[in-house]
C-alpha cells in the first residue's frame, strides 16, 4: 500500500472533543488548524483561541506539555476555509447535531484538496446519512471516526466507512491512527451508536436497571462493577457522571430513535433518575453533581428515595468480593447460584451483557473480536463479553442464559441466535480460536485485518482463546532467572523483561542485567530493556534488603548499592548499545536505569521520576550523578567551556527540583522537560510498537558503528552553589513549605549535585560522585525519619510526610 502522508490536519468544531483532538495530534507532533464559527466580539478566530487556552487548565491533562497549546493554529469558517486545502486529514467533530454537520459540509467542501481524507467524528449519527451532503466527487474519500474521551488517554478509536468509501482510504487512515495517533483501531459498521457505544451504553442502561430490581445503592454498585469486576476503577454510575449525563441521555436517544424494531429497545427508556437530574441541571461532573456530588472533601452519592445525598462509601459484601476472585467458571456459577442480592445482580447483569452481545454481533459488528476489544477499548474492561463467556464454558453458560430468557428473567425474550448452541461455535467451544474470531455474516472464525502497520506490533493485544503465546513465553530463552528473562526474537537483538512484581531491581535483577550485557557484547548487536506491561520499573526492591540492613546496617547496603551503580556503568559503558524501551511507570531505581541506557524509546503515556525521597533517601544508583554530568555537558554546550567563573546553577535547578521534589514526568513529553528523556531519544504513540522500535534503533546504532562514550571528567558547581542551595532551603523550611526532614534530604541532594565541599568548575569523575551518592544514601538510611518513611511505605504503600 502506497504511504499517505499527513503533513497538516485539520479539525472543525473547537468544543470539548474536538479541542482535545487537536491537543493530542500536537502531542504527537502533527500540525492542526483548529476552527470553529467566528467570534462576534475580538479577535475573528476567539472562539477556537479560547478552546485552545482552556486545553492548558484541564484536568485530565489533553496535553503533554501545557505550554504546547500555542502550537495549535486558531482558525475560523469565515476568514481562513482556504487553510483547509493545506491539510491532508480534516475532521470534523461539531455538536451530534445532522443538520449543524451537513451544513458546515456544503460551507467547507469546495475548500477541502482533492487528495484529502474528510472524517465525521461522531458517537452515533449514520455516516452514509452525512455522505449525501458531500458532492459525488469528495465521497470516496469521505468515513467517520469515533474517538473516545478524553483521546489522548482513550485508546478505541472506532473507523467507520460508508458504502462508497475507498479502501485505501480507510487503510490510510487506520495506519496513521495507529502509528501516529497511538490509537487501537476497530472498523465498525455504520449502525446506531457502531459497536462499544452501543454495547457499553445498553450494559450501563441494564446495571441501573438490575441495580434498582436488587436494591442496590450506587456506591455498592461501583464498588461492584469497579475493579472487582475487571472493569475501570470508576465503576457504572461515576463513570456515567464523568461522561455527563447528558451526553449519556443522547447517546440513550440514538438508540430509542433508531432501533424501534430492536428486540432490546424497551430496555432503551432512559432512566427516570437520569431524566430526573438532567432536569435539575445536574449532568455529573461537571455540573458539580450527578449520581454524586463532593461537600467539601467528603463524596456523597444521591438516594432517589429520598431525593437528596448522603455520604457514600458503601462496598461489595466480602463474600461476592471472593466469589470475583474465582476462576471464570466457577464464578459464575457461584454467582447465579448464590441468594445474595449482589450475587444475584452481578449474575443478571453478565447474562444480560452476554445476550445483548450474541443476538447483535451479526449487525454491529464483522467479528466477536471486535466486540471483546470495543469493551476493553472504550471502556476499560479487562476482558469482553464473549471472552468471560467462552472461559467459563460456552456451552454451559449458554444453556444458562437460555434457561433465564425462558424463565422471564432476561432483559428481552429474543432467543440466542442459532451459531451459539450449533455449528463451529458450539463445537469448538467458543467464537475466539486460532484461526481467527467467529463471524456470523461470514459463517466463519475471522483473522484480524492485515496491514503493514501491524507488522510493527511483535506482540499486540490478544483475545482469550486466540492461542498467541505471550511474549513472556516467546521467542528464544537465552537463560532466566527468578526475576529476569532474557531472550530473542530475531538472533540479532538481546531482549531482557525484569519479571518480579512491579519489575523491582533486586540484587537478583542486578546479577542478571549485568550477565545480558555480557552476552549481547559477546552474540548480539545490542540489548533492549522492555516489558510487555504497564510497568518498566517501580524502583529499587527495599523489602529484598532489609534482611541485610537488619543484620548490617548501612554497612550491609553500602555494597549492594555499589554493585546498583556498577550496573548503571555498566550499561553506560557497554560496548554494543542498550536500549530502553519504557512503557509505563519508570520510577526511582528505573529512571535511573533508563537514563543510564545509549538510548531511550518511551510510550507517550510513561510516567518517569526519581521519588526517593518519598521513602527518605536520594537516588543511590547513580541518579543524582546523571543530573551532574548532563548539567556539566549542558553548560559547556552553551558556553564553549566551563571555568570557576562559570554559574552551573541554572543548569541544576531542573535536575535538582525534580529529584529532591520527587517530580514525576506526567507523559514523555514532560519527562524530556525534567531531563530524564533527551532530544535524540523517541516518544512512540503506541505502546505494542515500541519494542519494534527499541530494536530498530538498536540495529541502527549497530550499523552505524556504535561505540560508548568516553569516560572522563567533568566539571561541578561547588561550594558556592551549595551555600546558594542550603539558604533556599533554610526559607523553604522556615516558611513551612517543607519539613526539616525534607530539608535534610535535599541538602544532601544539593552535596552531591555540586560535588561536595570543593570549588566552583572542579573536575570530577564519576566514580567520585557516586562515591558521595552511597554516602549519603547510606547515612540516611540509618536517619529514623527515613526508617519511618521506609516502613510506612512497605506495610501501607504510601509515603509517610515527617
Amino acid at each position: 500500500m502506497p504511504r499517505f502522508p499527513i503533513r497538516q490536519v485539520a479539525v472543525l468544531g473547537a468544543g470539548v472533543m474536538g479541542a482535545q483532538i487537536a491537543a493530542h495530534l500536537v502531542n504527537v507532533r502533527v500540525p492542526v488548524v483548529l476552527f470553529d464559527l467566528p467570534a462576534k466580539e475580538g479577535p475573528k478566530s476567539g472562539i477556537a483561541l479560547g478552546a485552545i487556552e482552556k486545553l492548558k487548565k484541564l484536568k485530565p491533562a489533553p496535553l503533554g506539555l501545557a505550554a504546547e497549546a500555542g502550537r495549535i493554529r486558531a482558525a475560523n469558517y469565515e476568514d481562513d476555509l482556504a487553510l483547509l486545502g493545506q491539510c491532508d486529514l480534516v475532521i470534523e467533530a461539531i455538536a451530534e447535531r445532522m443538520d449543524w454537520k451537513r451544513d458546515l459540509y456544503a460551507r467547507i467542501a469546495d475548500h477541502v484538496a482533492p487528495h484529502a481524507i474528510l472524517a465525521s467524528n461522531t458517537s452515533g449519527l449514520s455516516i452514509n446519512a452525512l455522505a449525501q451532503a458531500l458532492p459525488e466527487a469528495l465521497r470516496p474519500r469521505f468515513c467517520g471516526v469515533h474517538f473516545f474521551n478524553p483521546p489522548r488517554y482513550m485508546a478505541l478509536l472506532e473507523l467507520i466507512p460508508t458504502a462508497g468509501t475507498q479502501p485505501e482510504v480507510l487503510d490510510a487512515l487506520e495506519s496513521f491512527a495507529t502509528t501516529f495517533l497511538g490509537k487501537s483501531v476497530l472498523r465498525a459498521r455504520d449502525t446506531p451508536n457502531f459497536i462499544a457505544n452501543r454495547v457499553g451504553v445498553a450494559g450501563m442502561l441494564a446495571t441501573i436497571k438490575e441495580a434498582e430490581t436488587y436494591g442496590l445503592t450506587y456506591d455498592v454498585v461501583d464498588d461492584l462493577t469497579g475493579k472487582k469486576l475487571g472493569r475501570a476503577s470508576s465503576g457504572t454510575f461515576r463513570t456515567a457522571d464523568v461522561v455527563g449525563l447528558d451526553t449519556l441521555a443522547h447517546v440513550i436517544k440514538t438508540l430509542q430513535d433508531n432501533l424501534a424494531d430492536d428486540p432490546f429497545h424497551p430496555s432503551y427508556a432512559t432512566p427516570e433518575v437520569v431524566a430526573g437530574l438532567i432536569a435539575q441541571g445536574a449532568l455529573g461532573q461537571k455540573s458539580g453533581a450527578g449520581f454524586y456530588k463532593k461537600d467539601g472533601k467528603a463524596i456523597l452519592r444521591l438516594d432517589p428515595a429520598q431525593a437528596s445525598y448522603v455520604p457514600a462509601g458503601g462496598k461489595a459484601d466480602e463474600l461476592v468480593a471472593r466469589i470475583l476472585k474465582k476462576a471464570p467458571a466457577e464464578r459464575l456459577k457461584l454467582l447465579r447460584e448464590s441468594k445474595n442480592p449482589q450475587a444475584q445482580f452481578l449474575w443478571a447483569l453478565l447474562r444480560d451483557g452476554f445476550h445483548y452481545a450474541a443476538v447483535h454481533l451479526g449487525t454491529i459488528a464483522e467479528t466477536a473480536r471486535d466486540v471483546d476489544f470495543a469493551l476493553r477499548w472504550g471502556f476499560g474492561h479487562q476482558q469482553g463479553p464473549f471472552e468471560l463467556w467462552q472461559q467459563a464454558g460456552w456451552t454451559q453458560v449458554a444453556a444458562w442464559v437460555a434457561a433465564d430468557i425462558e424463565a422471564g428473567l432476561a432483559l428481552s425474550k429474543a432467543p440466542l441466535p442459532a451459531w451459539v448452541t450449533s455449528g463451529p461455535v458450539a463445537e469448538r467451544g467458543g467464537v475466539h480460536q486460532p484461526e481467527g474470531s467467529w463471524s456470523p455474516s461470514a459463517g466463519a472464525f475471522v483473522p484480524p485485518r492485515s496491514l503493514p502497520v501491524y507488522d510493527r506490533q511483535a506482540f499486540p493485544e490478544t483475545v482469550a482463546g486466540s492461542g498467541f503465546l505471550p511474549a513472556l513465553q516467546s521467542g528464544t530463552e537465552v537463560f532466566k532467572n527468578e526475576e529476569l528473562r532474557v531472550w530473542t526474537l530475531d538472533g540479532e537483538v538481546l531482549i531482557a523483561s525484569i519479571t518480579a512484581k512491579l519489575h523491582l531491581i533486586s540484587p537478583t535483577v542486578t546479577a542478571g542485567l549485568m550477565q545480558a550485557v555480557e552476552i549481547a557484547e559477546r552474540e548480539f548487536q545490542g540489548l533492549v530493556i522492555w516489558s510487555p506491561d504497564e510497568m518498566f520499573s517501580a524502583g529499587a526492591n527495599l523489602e529484598a534488603l532489609m534482611p541485610v540492613f537488619m543484620k548490617h546496617g548501612s554497612k550491609g547496603i553500602d555494597p549492594e548499592e555499589k554493585k546498583l551503580q556498577d550496573l548503571m556503568l555498566r550499561l553506560r559503558y557497554a560496548q554494543v548499545p542498550v536500549v530502553a524501551a519504557i512503557r509505563g511507570i519508570a520510577l526511582g531505581g528505573g529512571c535511573e536505569l533508563l537514563v543510564h541506557c545509549a538510548r531511550r524509546v518511551a510510550a507517550m503515556e510513561s510516567y518517569i521520576g526519581l521519588v526517593e525521597v518519598g521513602v527518605g533517601l536520594l537516588p543511590g544508583a547513580g541518579g543524582l550523578t546523571y543530573i551532574a554530568r548532563r548539567a556539566a555537558e549542558r553548560a559547556l554546550a552553551v558556553h564553549g567551556s566551563v571555568t570557576p567563573g562559570t554559574d552551573l546553577l541554572p543548569f541544576l535547578k531542573t535536575g535538582f527540583e525534580a529529584a529532591a521534589m520527587a517530580k514525576v514526568g506526567t507523559s514523555a513529553l514532560e519527562s524530556r522537560e525534567l531531563g530524564y528523556l533527551l532530544d535524540s531519544d523517541l516518544i512512540v504513540p503506541h505502546k505494542d510498537e515500541l519494542l519494534f522500535v527499541a530494536s530498530q534503533q538498536v540495529r541502527a546504532l549497530a550499523s552505524a558503528g556504535y561505540r560508548p562514550p568516553v569516560a572522563q571528567p567533568f566539571p561541578v558547581a561547588g561550594r558556592s552553589t551549595l551555600a546558594t542551595i542550603r539558604g533556599q532551603l533554610a526559607n523553604l523550611r522556615d516558611g513551612g513549605m517543607i519539613s526539616a526532614h525534607d530539608q535534610h534530604i535535599a541538602t544532601l541532594i544539593a552535596e552531591v549535585l555540586c560535588g561536595g565541599d570543593v570549588d566552583p568548575g572542579s573536575l570530577v569523575t564519576e566514580a567520585y560522585l557516586l562515591t558521595l551518592e552511597r554516602q549519603r544514601f547510606c547515612k540516611l538510611l540509618d536517619h529514623p525519619k527515613t526508617q519511618e518513611r521506609i516502613m510506612g511505605m512497605l506495610s501501607t504503600g504510601k509515603p509517610v510526610r515527617n
